[in-house]
């Protein structure tokens, strides 16, 4: 059913028309509740959390995986070489935690924290805290943090935020512009002319967007750690990819120049069984996967399982403008409590 909804927002699927009375009402509910829910906190009826230190919010219009996670790394490490400590908070999307606000640590699982918290923390070091509540999560590390960058939570206003970006599909873009269920939209595409940064994951950028390509890096194997250029990787490769969008991954192998025997897609954030990936690996020598999928396997990993990290990669130029806005925020709040 998911993919069928899949085609029908992005592909113009037949079954979009015949679902049309069904999903149209639910549409126009979806928009009333959420435009409602930001004009109580716009209005000064609802008062939203405003942390001592700057907040980043990195997000979409759009359900599904954008390449927000890799924005936040980037934006991690361009922050820690100028000099700054940032942190991360997210809502932990499908994980339970044993408490919350939950700070996650080395031992942490994606049962725990979620898939990209996991990810960033074992990518950037930083502190990263998760919680359905994002203020929560940002009151446990702010005093250890001079700017908080949050993963995904445009729609999340009851934190305040200084700087807003969004990452755009370049290739889907934004389907048929419909709101959720009917189409994939949370807000409608005049949100974007609100917002400071658009950011465009591959395609074609428009006027105003960032251009941004993740590349790829050398393949790292689970178990061992060693790391492996595409060329060297020799044999039967069988691939998975459990994202927002399971096709980018495969495309990314083909443009490193590997066909894989099998490409078998999973829904984003689930949970993998141990049986299900050995007997998918046996169906060829090597199997690979996205990052995000590997923070799920180590504990059950086998010696033929490899995956492909990706950096978020922009014009310089542009790329500086984003950080440096970000640090003449971090100053203005550093006088202001001078």
């Amino acid at each position: 059913m998911a993919s069928v909804i899949e085609k029908i927002w992005f592909e113009g699927h037949p079954a979009g028309t015949v679902l049309k009375p069904l999903l149209w009402p639910l549409s126009k509910v979806f928009g009333a509740v959420s435009r409602r829910r930001r004009q109580q906190y716009q209005s000064g009826q609802k008062r939203p959390y405003r942390p001592s230190v700057p907040v980043v919010v990195v997000g979409n219009i759009t359900a599904g995986g954008n390449g927000k996670t890799p924005v936040v790394v980037w934006l991690v490490e361009q922050l820690k070489a100028a000099g700054l400590k940032p942190g991360v908070v997210s809502r932990g999307y499908g994980a339970k935690a044993p408490y919350y606000p939950y700070l996650v640590d080395g031992q942490s699982t994606t049962a725990e924290a979620g898939d990209e918290p996991v990810l960033i923390y074992r990518r950037t070091g930083v502190p990263v805290a998760v919680s359905p509540k994002r203020a929560e999560a940002v009151q446990l590390i702010e005093p250890d943090v001079d700017v908080i960058i949050t993963d995904d939570g445009l729609q999340h206003y009851a934190l305040a935020r200084d700087i807003e970006i969004v990452v755009i599909d370049g290739q889907r873009r934004f389907g048929n512009q419909q709101l959720i269920p009917m189409g994939p939209l949370r807000e409608g595409c005049d949100r974007l002319q609100e917002v400071d940064f658009l950011i465009c994951n591959g395609g074609n950028p428009q006027s105003g967007e960032i251009p941004m390509q993740l590349v790829p890096s050398d393949f790292i194997n689970l178990v061992t750690g060693e790391r492996c250029e595409a060329a060297r990787l020799q044999g039967e490769v069988v691939a998975m990819a459990g994202i927002g969008h399971p096709p980018r991954f495969f495309n990314t192998l083909k443009q490193l120049g590997i066909s894989p025997v099998k490409c078998q897609p999973f829904a984003d954030h689930q949970a993998f069984a141990e049986q299900e990936l050995q007997q998918l690996s046996g169906q060829g020598q090597h199997l690979v996967m996205t990052e995000k999928d590997a923070v799920k396997c180590h504990t059950f990993a086998q010696p033929n399982w490899w995956y492909l990290p990706v950096d978020a990669e922009m014009p310089t130029e542009q790329a500086a403008s984003v950080i440096n806005r970000i640090i003449e925020v971090k100053e203005e709040y550093g006088s202001s409590s001078a």
